[in-house]
């Protein structure tokens, strides 16, 4: 794992050593082992390590042998030993044991071709010498991330946007049509960022750039072909099993301890299961319990440590400890969020990089691939209910979705009906599963200043989202759908980001993710609907493989959604100075965004009544999120981006 940093510039200013440091220092916790850049006439890239897969001779920036081509590169190859291999018998010889060195190889004999043979999670740039051009790629399913700038004065990448930022010549400047994404999706929708002309290399994608300009395309989608309709249920066990089995080993691959995160969930609890079984022995595991126990789940992770034979620690997180690293959760985020549930993951991964770890297996990617999030059980109830839009019983359903919220208990039909039936009978529309909770985030946006609310009057990020669905997403059916869009949109712009990359790297943990090797994407997207989402039951294939191999509890058990506490962290007791400032009339001000006036109501309702809905948490966590962004980034010099020191710092220079 790595920060990669470069600029590429056809006038001859590219190679500026103060500036591609200074890039390379406001991301150096992504990698404070080393670091590198290579300089020539007009490329400047850089790298900053974190050494994981061989220790003492895979510093970046790195080359094939003939000094053609060079690399600098953020991830993991995971098959790089079997690549490795298949280059020996070619008769091409390496220098190093590291992943790095089969990677420019590789490129160096395929070129883009090679791309398809990779498993792994990585963002990297090779600099072509002969041609004068960059290649930049970025993985599947977009675990690693990849930032860049592009004018008439160049081309300029980084692993982190306030990478770019450290350039004079880029002026931060939110963007309000990707604002208006962030609160309807969670998320913009890539290549946009919450900023101006910053983009991010959407997952899938390469990019080239040359002195005849830059081209991006895409090399890997998500589809779905059902091919395996007629499979066996035995045989699907089997090949899962065999699949998910190899994931989970090639990402045990590495020179430095491996630990993982289990959280008591079936997802996290599977993957362990499969650690334990692949290399029996001690395995460090890692969770976070909540003293709110409407969040808790430190009854089902210790049940499972028990079971499992783990070496376990946790952390309880407070009120106060979510609200007092927010302001940094959002130095590292980069966008605004919708929730704090990035704050957990970046105190629980500062837990594990204490104990000197840099490696955890996680479990994300289950619920997307297998059809575990509630979002797609509501969306079968409400298509059963919409036959029949005048029952009373269908909607009660509904209920057993959210056992762990209170308000649904004692929930009547009526109330059923003001809050899931929004557009219930459009069940022709293709967003039709995820209508709900966009409109929920849509109530953000009636917080708009005057300005914003005239500038996108007529905008409508669905009609930007529906330029970018798949030919053939009509043919697919409705859990298909919506697999796609919980995929391509909340899994790969928000979690993988806010709650993945960046809480991880923040304290310089690297995430591996089992479920979303592409294999096991792959297998899972051909797979019919019943053995994913079978009636109400989510996870059907994966529960019925783990019987016997974890305890029964955590395969019965409801789902439950990751949540963490957001009017208590911000209101109880005595709120921290920092969202005073935030929620004061300077804040809405400068940053523009926000009616101070309209949340000022919110806020006086809150205080008279001691309470907050979802949606209403939702929004303080947006207002203060973006205001903590537009200070941070905005609001301050350039020069202020440039944090520490580089260390081990290697300078190659060619002219």
């Amino acid at each position: 794992m790595c920060g990669v940093a470069g600029i590429i510039d056809y006038k001859g200013k590219a190679a500026s050593k103060p500036v591609i440091e200074a890039m390379l220092c406001a991301i150096n916790y992504r990698g404070p082992d080393e670091s590198g850049i290579y300089l020539s006439p007009c490329a400047a890239i850089g790298n900053v390590r974190l050494s994981i897969v061989d220790l003492s001779t895979g510093q970046q920036p790195l080359s094939d042998p003939s000094g053609r081509y060079w690399i600098v590169f953020n991830g993991e190859i995971f098959n790089y030993p079997e690549l490795r291999e298949l280059l020996l018998k070619q008769g091409h010889s390496f220098q190093t044991q590291s992943d790095t060195e089969v990677l420019v190889q590789l490129y160096a004999v395929f070129g883009k071709e090679c791309l398809s043979m990779l498993n792994g999670q990585f963002a990297f740039a090779i600099w072509d010498k002969l041609k004068e051009e960059v290649f930049i790629a970025r993985d599947r399913i977009g675990i690693r991330p990849l930032f860049y700038h592009y004018s008439e004065r160049g081309l300029s990448f980084a692993s982190e946007i306030k990478s770019l930022f450290v350039q004079k010549e880029i002026s931060p400047e939110f963007s309000h049509k990707n604002l208006s994404q962030i609160y309807t999706f969670w998320t913009a929708i890539t290549p946009g960022t919450a900023f101006k002309d910053i983009y991010e290399l959407s997952p899938g994608h390469y990019l080239i750039y040359n002195r005849k300009g830059i081209t991006i395309n895409r090399y890997w989608d998500l589809q779905f072909n059902n091919s395996f309709k007629d499979i066996k249920f035995t045989e699907a066990l089997e090949q899962f099993n065999e699949l998910f089995s190899d994931a989970v080993k090639i990402r045990l691959r590495a020179d430095v301890e491996v630990a993982a995160y289990l959280s008591g969930g079936l997802d996290s609890t599977s993957t362990v299961a499969y650690i334990k079984k692949i290399e029996p022995g001690i395995l460090n595991t890692f969770s976070i319990g909540f003293d709110d126990v409407n969040f808790d789940e430190t009854g089902f992770q210790n049940e499972a440590v028990k079971f499992l034979d783990t070496r376990h620690k946790s952390i309880v997180c407070t009120s106060e400890e979510i609200s007092g690293c927010f302001p940094r959760v959002i130095w590292h985020t980069e966008t605004p969020v919708t929730r704090t549930a990035p704050a957990p993951m970046f105190l629980l991964s500062r837990l594990v990089r204490q104990n000197d770890i840099k490696v955890v297996i996680t479990g994300e990617g289950a619920d997307e691939m297998l059809a575990g999030y509630d979002i797609f059980k509501e969306a079968k109830i409400r298509r059963f209910w919409a036959k029949q839009p005048d029952s009373a019983i269908r909607p009660r359903l509904l209920t057993k979705l959210y056992p762990y919220l209170p308000q649904m208990k004692q929930a009547n039909p009526a109330i059923l009906k003001m809050f899931y039936g929004y557009k219930l009978e459009e069940t022709d529309n293709p967003f039709y599963s995820h209508l709900l909770r966009w409109n929920n985030s849509n109530h953000i946006k009636k917080h708009f200043s005057d300005q914003i609310k005239s500038e996108l009057n007529s905008y409508s990020p669905l009609e930007n989202l529906e330029e970018k669905l798949p030919e053939d997403f009509d043919k697919w059916d409705y859990l298909e759908k919506s697999q796609w869009l919980e995929t391509t949109i909340f899994m790969s712009g928000y979690l993988l980001s806010s709650q993945g990359d960046r809480m991880a790297m923040a304290n310089s943990v690297e995430g591996r993710y089992p479920f979303l090797d592409y294999r096991v994407i792959e297998f899972c997207n051909k797979l019919p609907g019943d053995l994913k989402l079978h009636g109400l039951d989510e996870k059907f294939l994966l529960k019925k493989l783990m019987q016997n191999k974890i305890p029964g509890s955590i395969i019965r058990r409801s789902k439950q959604a990751y949540r963490a506490p957001v009017k208590s962290a911000f209101f109880l007791n005595k709120p921290p100075e920092y969202v005073k400032e935030m929620l004061a009339p300077g804040a809405f001000s400068k940053a523009g965004v926000f009616n101070f006036n309209s949340i000022s109501v919110l806020l006086q309702k809150i205080e008279k009544t001691g309470s907050s809905s979802e949606v209403e948490d939702m929004v303080l966590a947006s207002v203060i999120s973006t205001h903590l962004l537009h200070s941070q980034f905005i609001d301050r010099n350039n020069e202020d981006f440039r944090t520490g020191k580089l260390n081990n710092l290697k300078i190659i220079n060619e002219i």
